[in-house]
Protein backbone atom coordinates (compact mmCIF):
# COMPACT_ATOMS: atom_id res chain seq x y z
CA UNK A 1 0.00 0.00 0.00
CA UNK A 2 1.17 3.52 -0.80
CA UNK A 3 1.07 5.99 2.08
CA UNK A 4 0.93 9.73 2.12
CA UNK A 5 2.57 11.85 4.80
CA UNK A 6 0.77 14.86 6.25
CA UNK A 7 3.10 17.40 7.89
CA UNK A 8 2.63 20.76 9.55
CA UNK A 9 5.47 22.81 11.04
CA UNK A 10 5.50 25.24 13.96
CA UNK A 11 8.57 27.40 13.41
CA UNK A 12 10.00 29.61 16.17
CA UNK A 13 12.11 32.55 15.03
CA UNK A 14 14.00 34.79 17.46
CA UNK A 15 13.70 38.42 16.41
CA UNK A 16 16.75 40.61 15.82
CA UNK A 17 15.85 43.27 18.36
CA UNK A 18 18.42 44.80 20.69
CA UNK A 19 16.17 44.34 23.73
CA UNK A 20 13.65 41.78 24.93
CA UNK A 21 9.96 41.80 24.12
CA UNK A 22 8.64 43.20 27.42
CA UNK A 23 11.69 44.81 29.09
CA UNK A 24 14.93 46.62 28.29
CA UNK A 25 17.34 43.70 28.83
CA UNK A 26 19.80 42.86 26.07
CA UNK A 27 19.16 39.97 23.68
CA UNK A 28 22.87 39.42 22.92
CA UNK A 29 23.74 35.75 22.47
CA UNK A 30 26.56 34.05 24.40
CA UNK A 31 26.80 36.27 27.49
CA UNK A 32 27.52 34.88 30.96
CA UNK A 33 24.44 33.10 32.39
CA UNK A 34 21.85 35.28 34.11
CA UNK A 35 23.63 38.57 33.33
CA UNK A 36 20.88 39.84 31.00
CA UNK A 37 17.92 39.73 33.34
CA UNK A 38 15.71 42.09 35.32
CA UNK A 39 12.63 41.79 37.59
CA UNK A 40 10.35 41.73 34.51
CA UNK A 41 11.95 38.84 32.62
CA UNK A 42 12.61 36.73 35.73
CA UNK A 43 8.97 37.07 36.76
CA UNK A 44 9.18 38.98 40.04
CA UNK A 45 5.80 39.83 41.65
CA UNK A 46 4.27 43.21 40.89
CA UNK A 47 6.23 44.03 37.72
CA UNK A 48 4.50 45.16 34.52
CA UNK A 49 5.52 44.21 30.96
CA UNK A 50 5.70 46.87 28.22
CA UNK A 51 5.58 45.74 24.57
CA UNK A 52 8.68 46.41 22.46
CA UNK A 53 7.24 48.18 19.37
CA UNK A 54 10.02 46.78 17.17
CA UNK A 55 8.79 43.22 17.78
CA UNK A 56 5.33 44.21 16.58
CA UNK A 57 6.79 45.88 13.49
CA UNK A 58 8.99 42.85 12.69
CA UNK A 59 6.06 40.43 13.02
CA UNK A 60 3.79 42.53 10.81
CA UNK A 61 6.58 42.86 8.25
CA UNK A 62 6.98 39.07 8.21
CA UNK A 63 3.24 38.55 7.88
CA UNK A 64 3.06 40.90 4.89
CA UNK A 65 6.02 39.15 3.23
CA UNK A 66 4.23 35.83 3.69
CA UNK A 67 0.94 37.07 2.24
CA UNK A 68 -0.90 37.16 5.58
CA UNK A 69 -3.91 39.17 6.59
CA UNK A 70 -3.06 41.68 9.35
CA UNK A 71 -6.10 42.20 11.63
CA UNK A 72 -6.57 45.72 12.96
CA UNK A 73 -7.16 44.28 16.44
CA UNK A 74 -5.21 41.59 18.29
CA UNK A 75 -4.16 40.87 21.85
CA UNK A 76 -1.85 38.86 24.07
CA UNK A 77 -2.84 35.88 26.20
CA UNK A 78 -1.38 33.97 29.13
CA UNK A 79 -0.39 30.40 28.37
CA UNK A 80 -0.20 28.66 31.73
CA UNK A 81 2.22 25.83 32.35
CA UNK A 82 5.06 25.12 34.76
CA UNK A 83 8.66 24.55 33.75
CA UNK A 84 11.90 25.44 35.56
CA UNK A 85 13.00 27.91 32.87
CA UNK A 86 9.63 29.73 32.89
CA UNK A 87 9.81 31.66 36.17
CA UNK A 88 6.37 33.29 36.01
CA UNK A 89 4.60 29.97 35.64
CA UNK A 90 3.04 31.23 32.40
CA UNK A 91 4.18 32.46 29.01
CA UNK A 92 2.88 35.65 27.43
CA UNK A 93 1.84 34.64 23.93
CA UNK A 94 -1.08 35.16 21.54
CA UNK A 95 -3.98 32.77 21.19
CA UNK A 96 -7.35 33.43 19.58
CA UNK A 97 -6.43 36.85 18.19
CA UNK A 98 -2.95 36.64 16.58
CA UNK A 99 -1.35 39.53 14.71
CA UNK A 100 -1.07 37.66 11.34
CA UNK A 101 -3.42 35.10 9.77
CA UNK A 102 -4.07 33.07 6.62
CA UNK A 103 -0.93 33.51 4.53
CA UNK A 104 1.23 31.28 2.37
CA UNK A 105 4.70 30.81 0.89
CA UNK A 106 5.63 29.05 -2.33
CA UNK A 107 8.19 26.27 -2.52
CA UNK A 108 9.68 24.20 -5.32
CA UNK A 109 8.07 20.80 -5.12
CA UNK A 110 10.22 17.66 -5.14
CA UNK A 111 8.58 14.41 -6.23
CA UNK A 112 9.74 11.51 -4.06
CA UNK A 113 9.28 7.86 -5.05
CA UNK A 114 8.20 6.86 -1.53
CA UNK A 115 5.65 9.58 -0.81
CA UNK A 116 2.69 10.26 -3.06
CA UNK A 117 2.75 13.83 -4.40
CA UNK A 118 0.87 15.65 -7.13
CA UNK A 119 2.75 16.85 -10.18
CA UNK A 120 3.81 20.49 -10.45
CA UNK A 121 6.81 22.75 -10.20
CA UNK A 122 5.75 24.95 -7.26
CA UNK A 123 3.40 24.54 -4.36
CA UNK A 124 1.80 26.91 -1.88
CA UNK A 125 2.21 26.02 1.79
CA UNK A 126 -0.52 27.70 3.80
CA UNK A 127 0.30 29.64 6.96
CA UNK A 128 -2.39 29.48 9.61
CA UNK A 129 -0.99 32.22 11.81
CA UNK A 130 2.07 34.14 12.91
CA UNK A 131 2.05 35.40 16.46
CA UNK A 132 4.39 37.02 18.99
CA UNK A 133 5.49 35.49 22.26
CA UNK A 134 8.34 35.51 24.76
CA UNK A 135 11.00 32.82 24.74
CA UNK A 136 11.69 30.73 27.84
CA UNK A 137 15.06 30.39 29.56
CA UNK A 138 17.41 27.45 29.18
CA UNK A 139 18.00 24.44 31.41
CA UNK A 140 21.60 23.20 31.65
CA UNK A 141 22.08 19.66 32.93
CA UNK A 142 24.99 17.58 34.25
CA UNK A 143 27.84 18.85 32.07
CA UNK A 144 27.26 22.33 33.47
CA UNK A 145 27.64 21.03 37.02
CA UNK A 146 30.99 19.53 36.11
CA UNK A 147 32.14 22.72 34.39
CA UNK A 148 31.29 24.79 37.43
CA UNK A 149 32.72 22.33 39.92
CA UNK A 150 29.29 21.98 41.44
CA UNK A 151 29.06 18.28 42.05
CA UNK A 152 30.24 14.92 40.90
CA UNK A 153 29.20 15.45 37.31
CA UNK A 154 26.87 12.48 37.56
CA UNK A 155 23.74 14.38 36.66
CA UNK A 156 22.77 15.41 40.21
CA UNK A 157 22.56 19.11 39.37
CA UNK A 158 20.70 21.30 36.91
CA UNK A 159 21.12 25.01 36.29
CA UNK A 160 18.80 27.59 34.75
CA UNK A 161 20.06 30.41 32.53
CA UNK A 162 17.38 33.10 32.16
CA UNK A 163 19.24 35.26 29.63
CA UNK A 164 16.95 33.89 26.91
CA UNK A 165 13.76 34.41 28.94
CA UNK A 166 11.83 37.23 27.32
CA UNK A 167 13.71 37.21 24.01
CA UNK A 168 11.05 38.02 21.38
CA UNK A 169 9.81 35.12 19.26
CA UNK A 170 7.63 34.79 16.21
CA UNK A 171 5.80 31.48 15.94
CA UNK A 172 4.95 30.67 12.31
CA UNK A 173 2.34 27.90 12.15
CA UNK A 174 1.77 26.19 8.81
CA UNK A 175 -1.27 24.38 7.52
CA UNK A 176 -0.85 20.58 7.19
CA UNK A 177 0.04 21.06 3.51
CA UNK A 178 3.51 19.48 3.50
CA UNK A 179 3.73 15.98 2.06
CA UNK A 180 7.37 14.89 2.38
CA UNK A 181 10.57 15.57 4.36
CA UNK A 182 12.03 17.26 1.25
CA UNK A 183 9.09 19.66 1.12
CA UNK A 184 9.48 20.39 4.83
CA UNK A 185 13.16 21.25 4.35
CA UNK A 186 12.34 23.45 1.33
CA UNK A 187 9.67 25.23 3.36
CA UNK A 188 12.09 25.84 6.25
CA UNK A 189 14.72 27.15 3.85
CA UNK A 190 12.22 29.50 2.23
CA UNK A 191 11.15 30.86 5.65
CA UNK A 192 14.77 31.39 6.64
CA UNK A 193 15.53 33.22 3.39
CA UNK A 194 12.54 35.53 3.78
CA UNK A 195 13.33 36.27 7.45
CA UNK A 196 16.94 37.11 6.59
CA UNK A 197 15.92 39.30 3.64
CA UNK A 198 13.64 41.24 6.00
CA UNK A 199 16.39 41.52 8.63
CA UNK A 200 14.05 40.32 11.38
CA UNK A 201 15.89 37.07 12.28
CA UNK A 202 19.45 35.90 11.65
CA UNK A 203 18.27 32.32 10.99
CA UNK A 204 21.16 30.85 12.98
CA UNK A 205 19.82 27.37 13.69
CA UNK A 206 22.96 26.29 15.56
CA UNK A 207 22.32 29.00 18.17
CA UNK A 208 18.58 28.26 18.32
CA UNK A 209 17.50 31.46 16.56
CA UNK A 210 15.39 29.33 14.22
CA UNK A 211 13.93 26.01 15.28
CA UNK A 212 10.76 24.04 14.68
CA UNK A 213 8.34 21.44 15.99
CA UNK A 214 6.83 19.09 13.42
CA UNK A 215 3.37 17.50 13.49
CA UNK A 216 3.37 14.41 11.29
CA UNK A 217 0.92 11.63 10.41
CA UNK A 218 0.48 9.12 7.60
CA UNK A 219 -2.60 7.83 5.79
CA UNK A 220 -3.30 5.54 2.85
CA UNK A 221 -2.90 7.43 -0.41
CA UNK A 222 -6.21 8.96 -1.48
CA UNK A 223 -7.84 8.76 1.96
CA UNK A 224 -9.37 12.10 2.98
CA UNK A 225 -9.16 11.66 6.75
CA UNK A 226 -5.81 12.37 8.36
CA UNK A 227 -4.09 9.77 10.48
CA UNK A 228 -3.14 10.11 14.16
CA UNK A 229 -0.35 12.66 14.45
CA UNK A 230 2.78 12.77 16.55
CA UNK A 231 4.78 15.87 17.40
CA UNK A 232 8.57 15.88 16.98
CA UNK A 233 10.05 18.66 19.12
CA UNK A 234 12.97 21.07 18.79
CA UNK A 235 14.52 20.38 15.38
CA UNK A 236 17.34 22.87 14.91
CA UNK A 237 18.91 22.12 11.52
CA UNK A 238 17.67 21.42 8.00
CA UNK A 239 19.41 18.05 8.08
CA UNK A 240 17.68 17.04 11.32
CA UNK A 241 14.29 18.19 10.00
CA UNK A 242 14.68 15.95 6.95
CA UNK A 243 16.08 12.94 8.81
CA UNK A 244 13.66 13.12 11.75
CA UNK A 245 10.61 13.36 9.50
CA UNK A 246 11.84 10.58 7.22
CA UNK A 247 12.39 8.29 10.21
CA UNK A 248 9.05 9.16 11.83
CA UNK A 249 7.08 8.61 8.60
CA UNK A 250 8.72 5.22 8.06
CA UNK A 251 8.11 4.32 11.72
CA UNK A 252 4.41 5.14 11.49
CA UNK A 253 4.02 3.22 8.22
CA UNK A 254 5.63 0.14 9.80
CA UNK A 255 3.32 0.40 12.83
CA UNK A 256 0.28 0.43 10.52
CA UNK A 257 1.58 -2.35 8.26
CA UNK A 258 2.22 -4.51 11.35
CA UNK A 259 -1.44 -4.10 12.36
CA UNK A 260 -0.81 -1.60 15.16
CA UNK A 261 -2.13 1.89 15.85
CA UNK A 262 -0.15 5.12 15.92
CA UNK A 263 -0.34 6.78 19.34
CA UNK A 264 -0.74 10.55 19.71
CA UNK A 265 2.43 11.59 21.52
CA UNK A 266 5.34 14.00 21.68
CA UNK A 267 8.67 12.60 20.47
CA UNK A 268 12.27 13.82 20.49
CA UNK A 269 14.86 13.38 17.75
CA UNK A 270 18.05 11.58 18.80
CA UNK A 271 20.56 12.76 16.18
CA UNK A 272 23.30 10.36 17.28
CA UNK A 273 21.12 7.25 16.97
CA UNK A 274 19.04 8.57 14.07
CA UNK A 275 15.67 7.81 15.69
CA UNK A 276 12.75 9.56 17.34
CA UNK A 277 11.93 8.60 20.92
CA UNK A 278 8.74 9.01 22.91
CA UNK A 279 8.82 11.93 25.36
CA UNK A 280 5.23 11.89 26.60
CA UNK A 281 1.86 10.46 25.55
CA UNK A 282 -0.76 13.03 24.53
CA UNK A 283 -4.11 11.30 24.86
CA UNK A 284 -5.86 14.65 24.60
CA UNK A 285 -4.89 18.27 23.95
CA UNK A 286 -3.07 19.93 26.83
CA UNK A 287 -5.14 22.54 28.65
CA UNK A 288 -3.01 25.67 28.90
CA UNK A 289 -5.90 27.65 30.42
CA UNK A 290 -5.43 30.57 28.03
CA UNK A 291 -6.96 33.86 29.05
CA UNK A 292 -6.37 37.49 27.93
CA UNK A 293 -3.18 38.98 29.37
CA UNK A 294 -4.43 41.57 31.91
CA UNK A 295 -1.16 43.55 32.07
CA UNK A 296 -1.04 44.41 28.34
CA UNK A 297 -3.57 46.45 26.39
CA UNK A 298 -4.98 45.09 23.10
CA UNK A 299 -3.04 45.93 19.92
CA UNK A 300 -4.73 48.24 17.43
CA UNK A 301 -2.81 48.53 14.15
CA UNK A 302 -3.26 51.90 12.47
CA UNK A 303 -3.76 51.61 8.69
CA UNK A 304 -1.27 54.41 8.04
CA UNK A 305 1.46 52.62 9.99
CA UNK A 306 0.60 49.33 8.24
CA UNK A 307 1.02 51.06 4.86
CA UNK A 308 4.40 52.44 5.97
CA UNK A 309 5.58 48.96 6.94
CA UNK A 310 4.35 47.55 3.63
CA UNK A 311 6.22 50.27 1.73
CA UNK A 312 9.43 49.43 3.63
CA UNK A 313 9.50 45.80 2.47
CA UNK A 314 12.58 44.93 0.38
CA UNK A 315 12.39 43.10 -2.93
CA UNK A 316 11.65 39.55 -1.74
CA UNK A 317 13.49 36.44 -3.00
CA UNK A 318 10.76 35.10 -5.32
CA UNK A 319 10.39 38.45 -7.08
CA UNK A 320 14.17 38.95 -7.22
CA UNK A 321 14.68 35.47 -8.68
CA UNK A 322 12.19 36.12 -11.50
CA UNK A 323 13.80 39.51 -12.21
CA UNK A 324 17.28 37.94 -12.39
CA UNK A 325 15.98 35.56 -15.07
CA UNK A 326 14.21 38.24 -17.13
CA UNK A 327 16.66 41.13 -16.66
CA UNK A 328 20.00 39.32 -16.75
CA UNK A 329 19.07 36.27 -18.84
CA UNK A 330 20.20 33.83 -16.15
CA UNK A 331 19.00 30.21 -15.99
CA UNK A 332 16.47 29.47 -13.22
CA UNK A 333 19.08 27.41 -11.37
CA UNK A 334 21.55 30.30 -11.27
CA UNK A 335 18.91 32.82 -10.20
CA UNK A 336 17.70 30.51 -7.43
CA UNK A 337 21.19 30.09 -5.95
CA UNK A 338 22.13 33.75 -6.28
CA UNK A 339 18.98 34.95 -4.50
CA UNK A 340 19.08 32.42 -1.66
CA UNK A 341 21.04 34.96 0.41
CA UNK A 342 20.36 38.69 0.17
CA UNK A 343 24.06 39.54 0.48
CA UNK A 344 24.91 37.24 -2.46
CA UNK A 345 22.21 38.80 -4.64
CA UNK A 346 23.44 42.31 -3.79
CA UNK A 347 27.05 41.30 -4.49
CA UNK A 348 26.06 39.93 -7.91
CA UNK A 349 24.10 43.02 -8.90
CA UNK A 350 26.84 45.38 -7.78
CA UNK A 351 29.41 43.45 -9.86
CA UNK A 352 27.16 43.63 -12.93
CA UNK A 353 26.54 47.33 -12.30
CA UNK A 354 30.33 47.89 -12.35
CA UNK A 355 30.68 46.23 -15.75
CA UNK A 356 30.85 42.46 -15.19
CA UNK A 357 29.02 40.07 -17.54
CA UNK A 358 25.95 38.60 -15.72
CA UNK A 359 26.41 34.93 -16.65
CA UNK A 360 30.20 35.04 -16.14
CA UNK A 361 29.69 36.65 -12.74
CA UNK A 362 27.15 33.98 -11.84
CA UNK A 363 29.67 31.29 -12.80
CA UNK A 364 32.39 32.92 -10.68
CA UNK A 365 30.10 33.04 -7.65
CA UNK A 366 28.65 29.54 -8.00
CA UNK A 367 32.04 27.88 -8.46
CA UNK A 368 34.98 29.80 -7.04
CA UNK A 369 33.16 31.83 -4.40
CA UNK A 370 30.82 29.12 -3.11
CA UNK A 371 33.66 26.58 -3.06
CA UNK A 372 35.77 28.91 -0.92
CA UNK A 373 32.89 29.57 1.50
CA UNK A 374 32.27 25.84 1.90
CA UNK A 375 35.96 25.00 2.40
CA UNK A 376 36.38 27.75 5.03
CA UNK A 377 33.04 27.17 6.83
CA UNK A 378 31.68 30.62 6.01
CA UNK A 379 28.04 31.35 5.26
CA UNK A 380 28.16 34.60 3.29
CA UNK A 381 30.40 36.55 0.92
CA UNK A 382 30.20 39.46 3.36
CA UNK A 383 32.30 37.42 5.81
CA UNK A 384 35.27 37.62 3.40
CA UNK A 385 37.47 40.40 1.96
CA UNK A 386 36.13 39.84 -1.56
CA UNK A 387 34.38 42.86 -3.13
CA UNK A 388 32.44 43.12 -6.43
CA UNK A 389 35.23 45.15 -8.04
CA UNK A 390 37.60 42.23 -7.45
CA UNK A 391 35.47 39.96 -9.67
CA UNK A 392 35.02 42.68 -12.27
CA UNK A 393 38.77 43.17 -12.66
CA UNK A 394 39.56 39.47 -12.41
CA UNK A 395 37.07 38.68 -15.19
CA UNK A 396 38.74 41.29 -17.41
CA UNK A 397 42.13 39.69 -16.83
CA UNK A 398 40.73 36.35 -18.01
CA UNK A 399 38.87 37.88 -20.97
CA UNK A 400 42.02 39.63 -22.20
CA UNK A 401 44.01 36.37 -21.75
CA UNK A 402 46.40 37.97 -19.27
CA UNK A 403 45.75 35.09 -16.86
CA UNK A 404 44.16 31.69 -17.35
CA UNK A 405 40.71 30.90 -16.01
CA UNK A 406 42.10 28.09 -13.89
CA UNK A 407 44.74 30.33 -12.36
CA UNK A 408 42.13 33.01 -11.70
CA UNK A 409 39.61 30.70 -9.99
CA UNK A 410 42.16 29.07 -7.73
CA UNK A 411 45.34 30.94 -6.92
CA UNK A 412 44.28 34.55 -7.58
CA UNK A 413 40.73 34.36 -6.22
CA UNK A 414 41.83 32.61 -3.04
CA UNK A 415 44.58 35.18 -2.53
CA UNK A 416 41.95 37.94 -2.81
CA UNK A 417 39.79 36.21 -0.19
CA UNK A 418 42.71 36.08 2.23
CA UNK A 419 44.31 39.49 1.60
CA UNK A 420 41.76 41.75 -0.07
CA UNK A 421 44.39 42.77 -2.66
CA UNK A 422 43.38 43.71 -6.20
CA UNK A 423 43.93 40.90 -8.76
CA UNK A 424 46.35 42.99 -10.85
CA UNK A 425 48.57 43.43 -7.79
CA UNK A 426 48.56 39.70 -7.06
CA UNK A 427 49.41 38.83 -10.69
CA UNK A 428 52.35 41.24 -10.63
CA UNK A 429 53.65 40.09 -7.23
CA UNK A 430 53.51 36.37 -8.04
CA UNK A 431 54.43 36.55 -11.71
CA UNK A 432 51.20 34.91 -12.86
CA UNK A 433 50.84 36.53 -16.29
CA UNK A 434 49.56 33.94 -18.76
CA UNK A 435 52.01 32.56 -21.32
CA UNK A 436 50.60 33.19 -24.80
CA UNK A 437 53.85 32.98 -26.74
CA UNK A 438 53.43 30.24 -29.35
CA UNK A 439 57.10 29.28 -29.35
CA UNK A 440 57.30 28.91 -25.58
CA UNK A 441 54.14 26.81 -25.39
CA UNK A 442 55.22 24.67 -28.35
CA UNK A 443 58.50 23.92 -26.61
CA UNK A 444 56.61 22.80 -23.47
CA UNK A 445 54.31 20.60 -25.58
CA UNK A 446 57.29 18.97 -27.33
CA UNK A 447 59.02 18.34 -23.99
CA UNK A 448 55.90 16.69 -22.50
CA UNK A 449 55.41 14.42 -25.56
CA UNK A 450 59.08 13.43 -25.46
CA UNK A 451 58.88 12.52 -21.77
CA UNK A 452 55.77 10.33 -22.22
CA UNK A 453 56.32 8.13 -25.30
CA UNK A 454 54.05 5.32 -24.05
CA UNK A 455 51.11 7.67 -23.57
CA UNK A 456 51.86 9.16 -27.00
CA UNK A 457 51.62 5.73 -28.64
CA UNK A 458 48.41 4.90 -26.76
CA UNK A 459 46.89 8.15 -27.97
CA UNK A 460 47.90 7.38 -31.55
CA UNK A 461 46.32 3.94 -31.08
CA UNK A 462 42.94 5.47 -30.33
CA UNK A 463 42.92 6.49 -26.63
CA UNK A 464 41.94 10.06 -27.39
CA UNK A 465 40.89 10.75 -23.79
CA UNK A 466 44.63 10.98 -23.02
CA UNK A 467 44.53 14.51 -24.41
CA UNK A 468 43.54 15.57 -20.88
CA UNK A 469 46.67 13.94 -19.48
CA UNK A 470 48.92 15.85 -21.86
CA UNK A 471 47.15 19.15 -21.18
CA UNK A 472 47.63 18.60 -17.46
CA UNK A 473 51.33 17.86 -17.90
CA UNK A 474 51.89 21.02 -19.96
CA UNK A 475 50.02 23.15 -17.42
CA UNK A 476 52.10 21.57 -14.65
CA UNK A 477 55.34 22.30 -16.50
CA UNK A 478 54.33 25.94 -17.01
CA UNK A 479 53.01 26.26 -13.43
CA UNK A 480 49.47 26.81 -14.74
CA UNK A 481 50.43 29.88 -16.73
CA UNK A 482 50.12 28.53 -20.29
CA UNK A 483 47.13 29.65 -22.34
CA UNK A 484 44.85 26.55 -22.16
CA UNK A 485 43.28 27.15 -25.57
CA UNK A 486 46.69 27.37 -27.26
CA UNK A 487 47.87 24.29 -25.35
CA UNK A 488 44.91 22.27 -26.63
CA UNK A 489 45.34 23.41 -30.22
CA UNK A 490 49.06 22.68 -30.30
CA UNK A 491 48.65 19.28 -28.62
CA UNK A 492 45.97 18.18 -31.08
CA UNK A 493 48.20 19.23 -33.94
CA UNK A 494 51.32 17.49 -32.54
CA UNK A 495 49.57 14.32 -31.37
CA UNK A 496 47.75 13.71 -34.61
Amino acid sequence: MKYEAVIGLEVHAQMLTDTKIFCGCSTKFGSEPNTQTCPVCIGMPGVLPVLNKKTLEFTIKTGLAMNCNIPSYSRFARKNYFYPDLPKGYQISQYELPICEYGYVEIVKDVDTIYVLNDGETKKIGITRIHMEEDAGKNIHESASSARGGGSGGGNYSFVDLNRAGVPLMEIVSEPDIRSPDEAVEYMKKLRTILRYLGVCDGNMEQGSLRCDANVSVKPAGQKEFGVKTEVKNLNSFKFVGKALDYEIRRQIKVLEDGGKVVQETRLWDSERGITESMRIKEEAHDYRYFPEPDLVPIVVDQRWLDEIRASLPELPDIKRKRFVSEYGLPEHDADLLTSEKSTAEFFEEAVKQGAHPKNTSNWIMTGVFNYLKEHDKKEISETLLKPIHLVNLSKLVETAEVSGTMAKTTILYEIFDTGKMPEEIVKEKGLVQISDTGEIEKAVDDVIAKHPKEFERFRAGEEKLIGFFVGQVMKMTRGKANPQMVNELLKKKLS
